[in-house]
């Protein structure tokens, strides 16, 4: 992920209740939808572990948007196309929940993969998604971010 665009669109009743930055924990349910907690999820990729498919480095990445890990999504990102910062400190930007649409490679036997997702998210109240293609590779033996082509 790597920008947003806004769409009006209803939202859903999984996406009624959504839990801030400040309120995820190592128990809370993971951000990026996978049955299980934030700590043995995503939390431990953050931490510092390696994602096994570019499709867990996905998640995390979007987890990471969800409690504002600025660094964890540089240091996920290819020094290629990094950007020097990312300012993640919007008040009225909340992320909902993501969606993953389709994969292909990416696996411990790949070098390349791609992951297609939504990204549901409100901003300042207005409901939108952001619709994305992202481009994953090796880099120096772990999965990273290089760039996105955004489906609409």
């Amino acid at each position: 992920m790597s920008r947003r665009t806004s769409r009006p669109r209803r939202p859903s009743a999984a996406s009624a209740r959504t839990t801030s930055a400040a309120e995820i924990t190592a128990a809370s349910p993971c951000p990026c939808g996978m049955p299980a907690e934030y700590g043995a999820c995503c939390g431990r990729l953050h931490a510092g572990a390696a994602a096994p498919t570019c499709e867990a480095l996905m998640r995390s990445r979007y987890s990471a948007f969800v409690v504002h890990d600025a660094a964890y999504l540089l240091r996920t990102w290819h020094p290629d196309s990094r950007p020097e910062v990312l300012d993640l400190d919007d008040p009225g930007m909340r992320w909902e929940r993501l969606e993953i649409l389709g994969a292909t490679e990416g696996s411990a036997f790949h070098t390349t993969g791609t992951v297609t997702f939504r990204a549901h998210f409100t901003h300042n109240g207005r409901a939108g998604s952001l619709h994305e293609k992202s481009r994953f590779v090796r880099y120096e033996g772990a999965w990273v971010y290089e760039s996105a082509l955004f489906t609409d």
